[in-house]
């Protein structure tokens, strides 16, 4: 009698307990929404976190990236077929308080990653940003192939993370298992009510604020595609399917280069005025910002940085994503007033 067991095969995922690592746990889990691609290949899945301060030590280990020999003793010990690395400096005002430390956490820890994985035929998948474009106005939508031109130390440094990977791969010569997946902004689930963990989330500590009588400015000029967690866990997870069951002379044509966008936009005023309207509050106190860039000033802001997914659809992966409204609605039900 044949056997029926399925194969398995391991995931490792760098920033486990943040926002987005958590949510590609899940999916490699098989916690998430199952789609035909990965239901094709019939794989189980062994899923291992990498954390630092977070890290419990049994699912969730606790990794320094900035550390060569604890990055190879992770992957000795967990031996993945492939690993996500979502960790990263992301914060904008963060990384220009700390430029020095961002560089080491997206650029040369990235590196290091790409460096060991490519040695040990590792599948690695970089998360990266929409930030790596300008965002001038007109420009939008990009394609992955589009020319690059970060305007903020944030997306520079995603892009030399991206070109280091990318390097790595290239000088092992193991190009096809270097991937780039750039995302855009990104919401979901918190631990435990910390809505400072997304540019999204966050919005609705501005909607309270303003219910206490205080005045509160807010952009309505950039436009911002918020894409969800779950949704960016689910095609990570194909991803990696995909590009697992290629065969490794077919591997090298596929592309180097990812992108997965929702293509709902809004800009921080649109959604704080989404968020009242479900929670049932004013938002009298709250200023419209529709000031667009000094073209003075040193630094200009992204005005658009939508990103195409023509890359993902090419390779048949499913790039739906979740109603934001509907989302809101379900998870914004307990807090109405």
């Amino acid at each position: 009698m044949a056997s029926t067991t399925k194969p398995t095969k391991t995931a490792l995922v760098t920033g486990a307990t943040g926002l987005l690592g958590r949510q590609v746990v899940r999916a490699f889990q098989g916690l998430g929404v199952p789609t035909e691609l990965s239901s094709n290949a019939g794989w189980m899945w062994e899923v291992k976190g990498t954390g630092f301060s977070r890290a419990d030590g049994v699912n969730v280990l606790k990794v320094d990236l900035e550390k060569g020999e604890e990055v190879e003793r992770v992957l000795e010990g967990v031996s993945p077929q492939v690993l996500i690395h979502c960790a990263a400096n992301r914060f904008p005002d963060k990384v220009d308080a700390d430029p020095e430390g961002t560089r080491l956490l997206n650029v040369e820890a990235t590196r290091t990653l790409a460096k060991a994985c490519a040695s040990r035929g590792i599948l690695l998948i970089y998360i990266s940003t929409d930030y790596v474009f300008s965002g001038k106005p007109g420009e939008a939508p990009y394609e992955a192939d589009a020319a690059t031109g970060p305007t903020n130390l944030y997306g520079v440094t995603k892009l030399d993370g991206e070109k280091a990977l990318i390097e790595e791969f290239s000088k092992a010569g193991k190009e096809g298992l270097g991937v780039v997946m750039r995302v855009p902004v990104l919401y979901g689930k918190t631990e435990e009510g910390r809505n400072e963990e997304s540019a999204v989330n966050v919005l609705l500590d501005a909607v309270f604020k303003a219910q206490e009588g205080k005045k509160v400015k807010m952009d309505h000029w950039a436009l911002r595609f918020p894409t969800n967690t779950e949704d960016v866990g689910r095609v990570a997870k194909d991803v990696a399917v995909k590009y697992l069951s290629t065969s490794e002379a077919e591997r090298t044509s596929l592309p180097r280069i990812l992108q997965m966008s929702s293509e709902e936009q809004y800009t921080k005023y649109e959604m704080c005025q989404l968020f009242a309207e479900i929670l049932g509050v004013p938002l009298d106190n709250m200023e419209a910002n529709t000031e667009g860039n000094d073209p003075n000033a040193s630094v200009q802001r992204p005005y658009d940085c939508h990103l195409g997914t023509k890359a993902l659809k090419d390779l048949g992966i499913d790039v739906s994503t979740q109603d934001f409204v509907g989302w809101w609605r379900r998870e914004l039900r307990a807090f109405r007033h």
